[in-house]
């Protein structure tokens, strides 16, 4: 996966609440991809906007894939969370 087919996906899957190759972010939930020398690395802001499972990838292909499968995995719980609630 490259950075276009990523955004193709985001787009069209319409994914939300995600920082791509931001300089910063704090927002809380958030989905954050960015790149670090020469790794990438994936995680998500908690509810106090501190990063939680992060992961460092060497190949940028590997870091988008985990980028976008969370970015799925949160429009999903989303989802969910309105119906119950």
């Amino acid at each position: 996966m490259n950075n276009d087919e990523a955004k193709k996906i985001i787009n069209n899957e319409e994914l939300e609440n995600y920082c791509f190759f931001c300089n910063e972010t704090s927002n809380e939930g958030e989905v954050v991809i960015e790149k670090d020398g020469h790794e990438w690395k994936v995680y998500t802001n908690n509810e106090r906007a501190t990063k939680t499972g992060e992961k460092t990838y060497k190949e940028e292909s590997e870091a988008l894939h985990d980028f976008i499968e969370r970015l799925r995995g949160d429009k999903a719980m989303r989802k969910y969370l309105k119906k119950v609630l």
